[in-house]
C-alpha cells in the first residue's frame, strides 16, 4: 500500500481484512489516531465512542478467525450523518432541542451497513435539520473544509465529505433532498452519490411515500460508493417507494469504457442557473476527457424551467410537515431560515402542492425524453466555490443576487426534482487549489450506468488522490 491506512480505500481495506492481512482493529485504531490528530480542526466526527469501536473491532476480528461468514464491509469504520437514527448513540440533527436525544433503535441504512459488517465510530456534523447547503448548527459548530479551514464543507453531509477527505473513515453514509450528498462532495474533492429515489429506502419515517429526499453513499472514490451503495440497496415491504434490484447489482462496476455514448454538457442548465466562471473553467476542461474515452459531447440540456417551482413548494410542504410541530413549541430554539421554510409551507394550499405534483411529473417525463436522445447529463454539481465559513450562504453569484439560503444549490435542486440518479465526482481544482465536482447525471433507474462513467472519468484524471495539506499535521 502507497496510502497510509487511513487514506487506503475502503475495497482495499475490506479485502485485506478478509484475507487477515490486516486486522480490523488495526483499521478501527489507524482512524482514531487520525481523528485524534486532526477532527479538531474541522469538527467533522461530532459524537466518537473509541472504546465501542475497537471493542467492535475485536469482535469483528475473533469472527474471522473462526472462519465464520463476513459482510462487505467487514472491519471498516464508520460515523453516521447525525440526522440517521443510531440506536444508543445521540442523534441530535444539528438541533439544541436534540442535544441529548438518543434513540432506542437503527435507521434502516444504518442498520444495513453494520449488518454488513462496518463498525460504527460515531456521528457525523449536519446543519439544523439538514437544512442548507453548509454546516453549522448552535449544538458543535461549524464543520471546516480540510482543503482551506477558512471556508465551508459544504452540506448537509458536510461532515461526512470532510471527515473522508481529512481520513478520518473510508465511507460515508449521507442525504440528499437538494444538493446534500452532492454539494459537499463537490466541496470536498470526494464522491457523492444521489440514487434514483426508492434506491435506497427509507425506515422508519413519516413520509414513505416522499421521494424527493434520498439517502446514499460518499466515499473518496466512485469504486467506494459503488460498495457501500451495495448494502445500502434492495427492497422494504415497510417502504412502498423501495426498488426491487437487489444491491449486490452495484458491486463491481466492470472496466471503465464510455465508448459510443452520447453526452450532453448542460454549464448553466438551460439558462436556469448562474455559475461562477471560476467553477465553469475547471469544468469545461474536463470535457476533452470524455472524448477521449469515446464519448461524443454536445451541449444540450432539459427544459428545467418549472424546477425551480416545484424544488421549492414541495421542500416547503415537506419542512411544514416534518417540523411544524416544532415551530410551533420551540420557535425561538429554530434557525431562521428553519422557520422561513415551514412558513412558506404554511402559506401553501392543497392546489399549491398538487400543481407542483403534476408539473413534476411534467419534469420526469421531459427527462425521460431526453434521456432517450442522450446516455448522460454534465452539469456544475455547486455554482460557487467554497465560501468563508462564517456565512450563511453566498449572498452573490456570477453577480446576481442570492436572496435566500437556496438560491445558490439550484444547480444541484433543479436534478433533484426528476427523479434521476446524479453523482458528484472531483473534477480539479481552482487556481487557488479549491476542489470543484463534476454532476453526472443519468435516466431514472441507470444508476449503474452513472457509476460506471464516473469511475471512467475518474481512473483518466486522478482528480481525487489530491489530498489536502492541511489535514497532515506536522512531523
Amino acid at each position: 500500500m502507497n496510502e497510509p491506512l487511513h487514506y487506503t480505500d475502503a475495497t482495499a481495506l475490506a479485502a485485506l481484512i478478509r484475507r487477515r492481512e490486516l486486522s480490523s482493529r488495526e483499521v478501527v485504531q489507524a482512524h482514531l489516531d487520525r481523528i485524534d490528530q486532526v477532527n479538531a480542526r474541522i469538527n467533522a466526527i461530532v459524537t466518537l465512542d473509541p472504546e465501542g469501536a475497537l471493542a467492535a473491532a475485536r469482535a469483528a476480528d475473533d469472527r474471522l478467525a473462526r472462519g465464520l461468514p463476513v459482510g462487505p464491509l467487514h472491519g471498516l469504520p464508520i460515523a453516521f450523518k447525525d440526522t440517521h437514527l443510531t440506536r444508543g448513540m445521540r442523534t441530535t440533527h444539528g438541533s439544541p432541542l436534540f442535544a441529548d436525544h438518543v434513540p432506542d433503535e437503527d435507521e434502516l441504512l444504518v442498520e444495513r451497513i453494520q449488518t454488513a459488517g462496518a463498525i460504527r465510530i460515531g456521528k457525523t456534523n449536519v446543519p439544523e435539520f439538514a437544512a442548507g447547503s453548509h454546516t453549522f448548527n448552535t449544538v458543535f459548530g461549524a464543520t471546516r473544509n480540510p482543503y482551506d479551514p477558512a471556508l465551508s464543507a459544504g452540506g448537509s453531509s458536510g461532515g461526512a465529505a470532510a471527515a473522508l477527505a481529512a481520513g478520518l473513515q473510508p465511507l460515508a453514509d449521507g442525504s440528499d433532498m437538494g444538493g446534500s450528498l452532492r454539494n459537499p462532495a463537490s466541496f470536498c474533492n470526494v464522491v457523492g452519490f444521489r440514487p434514483t429515489p426508492g434506491r435506497v429506502p427509507s425506515y422508519p419515517s413519516a413520509h414513505v411515500w416522499e421521494t424527493l429526499a434520498v439517502a446514499g453513499p460518499m466515499a473518496r472514490t466512485v469504486t467506494d460508493v459503488a460498495l457501500l451503495l451495495s448494502v445500502m440497496a434492495g427492497p422494504d415491504p415497510r417502504c412502498p417507494t423501495s426498488l426491487e434490484a437487489p444491491g449486490e447489482a452495484f458491486r463491481t462496476l466492470g472496466e471503465p469504457d464510455l465508448s459510443g455514448l452520447r453526452i450532453a454538457w448542460a454549464p448553466d442548465l438551460g439558462g436556469t442557473v448562474d455559475v461562477e466562471p471560476e467553477v465553469l473553467a475547471v469544468l469545461e476542461a474536463q470535457l476533452k476527457v470524455f472524448e477521449e474515452l469515446g464519448a461524443r459531447v454536445e451541449p444540450a440540456c432539459p427544459d428545467l424551467r418549472a424546477a425551480h417551482g416545484v424544488f421549492r413548494t414541495l421542500r416547503a410542504h415537506e419542512f411544514d410537515l416534518a417540523l411544524g410541530d416544532l415551530l410551533d413549541r420551540h420557535r425561538d430554539a429554530l434557525k431562521s431560515s428553519v422557520v422561513w421554510n415551514i412558513e412558506e409551507g404554511r402559506g401553501l394550499t392543497g392546489t399549491d402542492v398538487a400543481r407542483a405534483t403534476a408539473a413534476r411529473t411534467r419534469l420526469h417525463l421531459e427527462a425521460t425524453a431526453f434521456f432517450q436522445r442522450y446516455d448522460l447529463l454534465l452539469a456544475p454539481v455547486s455554482q460557487v466555490l467554497p465560501f468563508p465559513v462564517e456565512w450563511e450562504y453566498p449572498a452573490v453569484v456570477a453577480g446576481r443576487p442570492q436572496h435566500t439560503y437556496l438560491d445558490w444549490m439550484r444547480s444541484a435542486y433543479v436534478i433533484s426534482v426528476l427523479g434521476t440518479p446524479a453523482l458528484s465526482v472531483p473534477a480539479g481544482f481552482s487556481a487557488n487549489g479549491l476542489p470543484v465536482g463534476l454532476q453526472i447525471v443519468g435516466p431514472a433507474r441507470a444508476d449503474l450506468a452513472v457509476l460506471r462513467a464516473g469511475h471512467a472519468f475518474e481512473s483518466a484524471t486522478r482528480h481525487h488522490l489530491r489530498r489536502p495539506t492541511f489535514a497532515t499535521p506536522p512531523s
